[in-house]
């Protein structure tokens, strides 16, 4: 063994990012209902704001339906405007 190879007794890690994935696409779901005020609570942060694209993964089609949702939701008070402690 030479001196300038470097071995490990563990191989370095790594770490490999898991791909986003739309899971109204995966799921087969068609129509978002915004009566359905629980499932629309996990596109929403703690201070009711709505979660981007990029951390969801849903796909610019369904993130249009789940903010059009949330906003009718938001519009007959089945989800608050603004939240101190949401979740």
């Amino acid at each position: 063994m030479s001196q300038n190879e470097v071995r490990f007794l563990n191989p370095p890690s790594v770490e490999a990012k898991k791909k986003k994935y739309c899971r109204f696409k995966k799921l087969g779901i068609k129509y978002i209902d915004y009566k359905d005020a629980d499932f629309l609570l996990k596109f929403v942060n703690e201070q009711g704001k709505l979660l981007p694209r990029r951390l969801t993964g849903t796909s610019l089609k369904f993130q249009r339906k789940v903010s059009q949702a949330v906003k009718r939701a938001r519009h007959i008070a089945l989800m608050p405007y603004l939240a101190d402690g949401l979740k």
